[in-house]
């Protein structure tokens, strides 16, 4: 195994329960305590642990982006409700945009029963998953890779979405805040999803529950710049009334008690 799937697995443990300890993790990768050691010094030097006797413990500072890789393995029960019902607001002949978001990648994979799409993104996971289906035009933006998000971002991508009206656009956050909008821990994240919500008619917020009451680095957008919020659980009342007073559409699954 090399060192980085490695730390990706002692990452997704960190999410998971909050903390790792030096010994169980030498024993289940079968390395030397040292190299586990160093494992959590290279997280605590990325910003996503901080070391404590015996182990780590998980950085709760919201404006550190997690790699893809085990971001999209965070949340997947929520993430696959959401898609499924986002996915029911997009029609056969759409128009649509996808950021690089994992949950954006649950919604295209429901998508791909639809017939005739235009999907434009900068998730380079989206691009391979859509890779195979016959009859849509799939685009991409272009752009800078960005290290470990398998996303494409900067001048280029902004560029190429500023010349497009869709139908429907999908991008997700880090954080949404009662007063401070709905954030992202990437600024050239965020401007790709201005971007993004700015060229469609449908402006989709899908989040999920885990993100409601927290604030990342930089500003999306307000909740004015949305047409509809998808989650996983139902709202609390004081999310219910801001949504109501911008005119939100709130969709979310009955099965789960308010957040």
């Amino acid at each position: 195994m090399l060192a980085i799937e490695r730390r990706n697995l002692i990452l997704g443990k960190l999410q998971e329960e909050g903390k790792v300890i030096v010994t169980a993790l030498s024993q289940e990768f079968g390395v030397s305590e040292e190299t586990i050691r160093r494992d959590l010094e290279k997280l605590e030097s990325d910003g996503y642990a901080v070391k404590a006797y015996g182990g780590a413990v998980l950085n709760e500072n919201n404006n550190t982006e997690l790699p893809f890789i085990v971001r999209k393995n965070k949340n997947v029960t929520a993430k696959q409700k959401i898609a499924s019902m986002a996915a029911g607001l997009i029609k056969d002949g759409d128009c649509v945009m996808l950021d690089a978001s994992s949950t954006a990648v649950f919604v295209a994979k429901h998508l791909k029963e639809k017939k005739n799409m235009t999907v434009i993104t900068n998730s380079i996971e989206i691009l391979l998953e859509l890779a195979d289906v016959t009859g849509w035009q799939v685009l991409s933006t272009g752009g800078m890779v960005k290290e470990g998000s398998l996303a494409l971002i900067g001048r280029q991508a902004e560029e190429m979405l500023s010349g497009f009206h869709v139908d429907v656009s999908v991008v997700s956050c880090k954080g949404m805040d009662l007063e401070a909008g709905f954030t992202d821990s990437s600024e050239m994240h965020a401007e790709i999803k201005k971007k993004m919500l700015k060229a469609a008619r449908h402006k989709v917020l899908a989040v999920d529950s885990s993100k409601f009451g927290k604030i990342s680095f930089k500003e999306i957008g307000r909740f004015e710049d949305l047409t509809e919020v998808v989650t996983d659980c139902e709202p609390d009342e004081n999310w219910k009334a801001l949504f109501s007073a911008a005119g939100i559409e709130c969709i979310y699954s009955e099965d789960d008690s308010a957040v």
